[in-house]
């Protein structure tokens, strides 16, 4: 496998760690049941920063093996990371919560555009850097 096929597959497996984590994270404070065991402020509130904790180390790791092109990286990956959570969100979030597509825009959909937000933002960190 070349160096730009690795680099795609690890774009596309570390989108979908940028979803799974923070998306089984969640169980952790549900029921059996599917009630929240804890206030829906307090929930939204961990879930942003899981979320964007596990982003700042899976960008760290990939921008690790970069080594020109931050920018355009950045770009790449956002519009990457962003779809693949918005995608899973509508295959599996939506069904099993029930939640209308406008409400899930409105509640949590609209929060992922953190991700291109913070992919671009390191890219051009880096270009600067250079």
């Amino acid at each position: 496998m070349n160096i730009m096929q690795n680099k795609y597959l690890q774009n596309l497996g570390y989108g979908f760690l940028s979803w799974l984590i923070p998306f089984v994270t969640s169980f952790l404070f549900y029921t059996r049941e599917g009630e929240l065991t804890i206030d829906i402020s307090l929930f939204k509130s961990i879930m942003i920063v899981v979320g964007s904790v596990t982003a700042a180390f899976l960008l760290v790791s990939y921008f690790k093996n970069i080594g020109a092109d931050y920018f355009k990286e950045g770009v790449v990956l956002g519009s990457a990371w962003f779809a693949i959570n918005i995608s899973l969100d509508m295959a599996v979030l939506i069904p099993m919560s029930g939640m209308s597509v406008s409400d899930y825009f409105a509640q949590i959909g609209l929060r992922y555009l953190m991700i291109p937000v913070m992919c671009i933002t390191v890219g051009a960190a880096l270009e600067n850097k250079k």
